[in-house]
């Protein structure tokens, strides 16, 4: 393979591939040791944690059933509604939510909320990503990668809006930046 990836100008690597892969190992035996002997069902909201989910469940030596959901906004007067499709069958179930990035806090909270009322028997977050600063209510994940502040990343699943997401590591670009507000 050889060669670097580069799909944006003026790109600067916020964490290396390996800087990546480092932390997921690590997390990864986090989660095995919490859920040693049950059955996780892991739930990843598509599209920015294909890859981070498909990293994570390689290494988790559980029995596991994967989930994968799509997150849709409607607006509705003056409110938001979130829904998610599929609706996961968890009924009973020990739930890993799967986000490479937090930030708000606020969908992560609903759908934690709304596995529960589904009548699973736990539920907890892990991210990749954990950008504190942006969020708004008070939801802290049971397992994180990184704190960040960067406002805007590509790569490892995140996209810009939809380029990049197959680079091995997370980078921010100054054009990009300026382009997306």
């Amino acid at each position: 393979m050889g060669g670097t990836l580069h799909h944006f100008g003026r790109e600067r690597v916020v964490l290396t591939a390996e800087q990546i892969q480092t932390r997921v190992q690590e997390l990864a035996r986090q989660i095995a040791n919490d859920y040693y002997g049950r059955t996780l069902h892991a739930l990843c909201v598509l599209e920015n944690s294909f890859v981070f989910m498909a990293d994570l469940a390689r290494l988790l030596p559980v029995d596991m059933v994967c989930h994968f959901i799509r997150p849709d906004f409607t607006q509705v007067g003056g409110t938001t509604e979130i829904f998610y499709r599929p609706e996961p069958k968890v009924e009973g179930a020990h739930v890993l939510l799967v986000e490479t990035l937090t930030q708000t806090g606020l969908t992560s909270e609903f759908l934690m909320q709304n596995v529960l009322a589904r009548g699973a028997a736990s539920v907890r977050l892990v991210t990749l990503l954990d950008r504190q600063m942006a969020r708004r209510v008070a939801l802290q994940p049971d397992y994180f990668g990184f704190l960040i502040d960067e406002p805007f990343l590509y790569g490892y699943g995140l996209g810009a809006p939809d380029r990049g997401r197959n680079l091995p590591y997370l980078a921010t670009s100054g054009a990009q930046m300026a382009s997306s507000r």
